[in-house]
């Protein structure tokens, strides 16, 4: 999220933040559709952006919520394809999204069976929704993740 701010002019700290936080509640409300709908009055009670709230309650179709704004579907964009970069950053033998590639993911999208819980509908209307081509996207976020794979716990080893 933080890497695409500039590209949208739009403010990196909040785009971070919107990005932290938008699973804020997952462990509290697990399922459909409390997740993000009942973590939103949290957020508000701690003073937290219209902006913000609006772009979490917009990654869920349900909702309601249409995404309008760069924020919001910047964060539809990258919520899928972020998860899916780290299951492929895990199955390799270095668990380093270093290692990771665009044509590798592109298999690993066709394999259904791979981190079946990801949407790849999603991933594709995501970066259709940005206007970007889907291995330009992928390319980016491989890169964003790359500058913060330490943070991320995507650093890696080296196989013994």
């Amino acid at each position: 999220m933080e890497a695409y701010a500039p590209r949208f002019e739009g403010d990196p700290e909040q785009w971070a933040v919107t990005g932290l936080l938008h699973d804020f509640d997952w462990e509290i409300h697990p399922n459909l559709p409390d997740h993000p709908t009942l973590g939103e009055p949290i957020l508000a009670s701690r003073d937290v952006s219209d902006e913000i709230r609006r772009a979490i309650l917009s990654h869920a179709d349900f909702t309601g919520v249409p995404r309008v704004t760069p924020l919001e579907k910047t964060l539809f964009a990258c919520d899928e394809l972020a998860g899916f970069l780290t299951a492929v950053s895990y199955v390799k033998p270095t668990r380093s999204i270093h290692d990771v590639d665009v044509a590798g993911v592109r298999k690993k999208l066709k394999d259904k069976a791979f981190a079946r819980a990801v949407s790849r509908d999603d991933i594709l209307s995501g970066a259709a929704a940005l206007g970007i081509d889907l291995d330009a996207h992928i390319a980016f976020c491989i890169d964003a993740m790359r500058q913060k794979a330490h943070a991320l716990g995507l650093e890696g080893s080296r196989p013994q």
